[in-house]
């Protein structure tokens, strides 16, 4: 078990790189930070030479590739971090100096039923991609069929399995603190990111997430998955097909093929919408690099480490959410919170509905260009700390992925009104899902299922009933013992001396993966 001074080693260096980026300023100003916090972030910086406008992307990059997909998702959470901060992160690109093709080649010749040279007849060695987990190389099988192989970086595993254990480590001694943060319950929110980091680091889970979308939207006119070659594909090392298209943000070479921006940007709206609200399962890195153009307009995703999931009861919600803010039915929007248990009882639906109001009145019937996605996130935020809503884990990734599909539609047509191109959508679905003739066919199989369960149905009475609302179990958390409770060290030394120098160092960093 790693020792706790080592956890503290590796805080304050990630702290210190933070402050030297002129990153721990923003927090420092902000209201919601507790003020021996404050106090700690002056520490921090003190002797550093800060550029005059701080620089996110960089303390993150520096700091290495799991702080880099921590700062993409503070990228979407301009509530935590500001606006200036969650815009400046919006340029950390996943990208950094590529591994040696030796030892990529090596554990491409070490990882698969054969060796490399008896399953492809050319490698090219300079990767066309090098991200914070992966780097991927064009390639031709001894088949002679194009392909794209993606390969993990020698000892990434190892270095996030380090740098989790000490954000669990972290995270356990800042909830305990109490206040904000154990209301942004950062001991879950870090045991979500664990599973996805993990689902990350094993290829063959991404190869499975490729294929099971590529099935779900395979009827789907003008979007493509490309297909999984399994006999070259293992923890290590996915190979799939070969994808010829223009990436999607590369706006000049898209006008010069002709191809109808307008039309692209709706067709990647509602392609998601199909995904998170009709099946229940996205693509969750819905990022620039990772969509491209063919000639044909189609648009084609790649990169499926991280995929989201909704329950069907769950999405009839964000259903009835979405299209309530789009029509200006907050009454419903609120019922529906309170339905799901994401704002506790004791509060008022009508007051809980007028505030709803506030933030979406502003935004409907405008176009994008003039909103600020910032300050409506912004707003939504402050709702959910006046009325005690707790932080939903499981819907991070979705909230994610809106903020980079609407960002990507807005870069392909500034004028696009996300609230027209959705709604239709949106009503069609409540209406075939919900409809009566719906309604009617499920009460027939609930119906049919009953008198299936007409022996045991007393018994198991308490399994039917929803626990939770709409959300899903939480994962087990790890076993952490606080550090001032080792009382040989003096608890109330320890307690003042981890809230001054953990709360402080760590903040800029664990603070935004709580929301």
């Amino acid at each position: 078990m790693t020792k706790a001074s080592t956890h503290i080693y590796r805080l304050i260096k990630w702290g210190r790189i933070l402050a030297k980026h002129g990153a721990l300023r923003g927090l420092e100003a902000d209201r919601n930070t507790p003020p021996q916090v404050k106090r700690l972030f002056r520490i921090a910086r003190f002797g550093t030479i800060q550029p005059k406008e701080p620089d996110y992307a960089g303390a993150f990059k520096a700091i290495g590739p799991a702080a880099i997909k921590l700062g993409q998702t503070l990228a979407t959470r301009p509530d935590i971090i500001g606006a200036e901060a969650a815009q400046n992160l919006l340029t950390l690109q996943d990208q950094l100096p590529p591994a040696s093709f030796d030892d990529i080649y090596a554990e491409i010749d070490s990882s698969l039923n054969a060796p490399a040279d008896q399953l492809f007849s050319q490698i090219d060695p300079i990767p066309v991609g090098a991200a914070s987990i992966a780097q991927v190389h064009r390639a031709i099988t001894n088949e002679g069929k194009q392909v794209a192989v993606k390969v993990l970086r020698p000892g990434i595993r190892e270095q996030f399995a380090r740098d989790i254990e000490t954000y669990e480590w972290a995270a356990v001694h800042l909830e305990a603190l109490g206040g904000e943060a154990a209301r942004l319950r950062p001991q879950l929110v870090i045991a979500n990111l664990k599973r996805w980091t993990l689902r990350e680091l094993d290829l063959r889970r991404e190869a499975a997430n490729a294929s099971e979308l590529h099935e779900m939207m395979d009827g789907v006119d003008g979007y493509s998955i490309p297909k999984i070659d399994w006999d070259r594909t293992s923890g290590r090392v996915m190979t799939l097909q070969w994808v010829n298209g223009t990436k999607i943000s590369n706006i000049d070479a898209l006008k010069a093929a002709g191809h109808d921006l307008n039309k692209i940007a709706e067709k990647l709206v509602l392609t998601f919408l199909n995904q998170a609200i009709a099946e229940g399962y996205f693509h969750a890195d819905m990022h620039q690099g990772n969509l491209f153009v063919q000639d044909d307009g189609t648009i084609v995703a790649i990169d499926f480490g991280i995929m989201g999931r909704i329950n069907k009861q769950a999405r009839f919600w964000l259903a009835e959410i979405l299209y309530g803010l789009t029509t200006g039915n907050y009454k419903r929007v609120a019922e529906i919170h309170f339905e799901a248990q994401y704002v506790p009882s004791y509060h008022n639906v009508d007051e809980f509905a007028t505030a709803l109001r506030a933030v979406g009145e502003p935004t409907r019937g405008k176009p994008v260009a003039e909103l600020s996605v910032g300050q409506m996130l912004d707003s939504l935020f402050a709702i959910t700390r006046d009325f005690d809503m707790e932080t939903q884990p499981h819907l991070l990734l979705l909230q994610k992925t809106m903020v980079m599909v609407e960002g990507i539609a807005t870069s392909l047509n500034p004028q696009i009104n996300m609230w027209d191109v959705s709604a239709p959508y949106i009503r069609d679905w409540i209406r075939d899902e919900l409809g009566p003739e719906a309604m009617i066919a499920d009460g027939l199989k609930k119906q049919a299922d009953t008198l299936k369960l007409i022996p045991d149905i007393i018994r198991r009475l308490d399994d039917q009933l929803p626990k939770k609302g709409g959300a899903p179990e939480a994962p087990p958390l790890p076993p952490v013992k606080l550090i001032w409770d080792k009382k040989s060290h003096g608890n109330g030394f320890w307690k003042y001396a981890f809230t001054a120098i953990i709360a402080g160092v760590i903040g800029a960093v664990a603070m935004g993966q709580w929301g």
